[in-house]
């Protein structure tokens, strides 16, 4: 069986609604990417970097309960924070130095269980492994942006 046998497609679409607001649709949900006013933005909603960081507290949400079942970890709470620096010099046309994106990303998940350190450190390393928006974000994904006349 291939690769492509078990594969899942999940895709978005999109909105501009001014400079600095998206609309996103995903499914039958919609959400609000913005700016905030500091940046130029009208502030209705995070803005891609958020959501970036985001879509991992999720991805780490799922994947921790997930592998805390398979291995027997009773969790009675989850609490994720995720923070990083990110220079916008090189998003601004300031600088083509600095990376575009995060320099580094920084997540920790605190959790209320019975189960010793060693199975939380066991736990922890099998879910930042399977974590599919944790791996997008450590390792390179080939991406390929067209802009198409309408």
């Amino acid at each position: 069986m291939s690769e492509a046998d078990h594969t899942e497609r999940f895709a978005v679409s999109a909105e501009s609604e001014s400079e600095t607001k998206t609309v996103v649709e995903a499914r039958d949900f919609e959400f609000v990417v913005d700016e905030p006013s500091s940046l130029g933005g009208t502030d209705d909603g995070p803005n891609p970097v958020e959501y970036l960081i985001g879509a991992w507290a999720g991805c780490l949400n799922v994947v921790v309960h997930t592998v805390g079942e398979e291995r027997g970890i009773d969790l009675e709470r989850v609490a994720i924070d995720i923070e990083g620096d990110l220079d916008p010099r090189k998003f601004m046309g300031i600088d083509e130095d600095p990376r575009a994106g995060y320099r580094e990303i920084n997540a920790r998940i605190e959790v209320e269980s019975d189960a010793d350190e060693e199975a939380l450190e066991a736990l922890a390393a099998e879910v930042e492994e399977r974590c599919p928006v944790g791996d997008n974000i450590e390792n390179s994904t080939p991406t390929d942006v067209v802009i198409d006349a309408a």
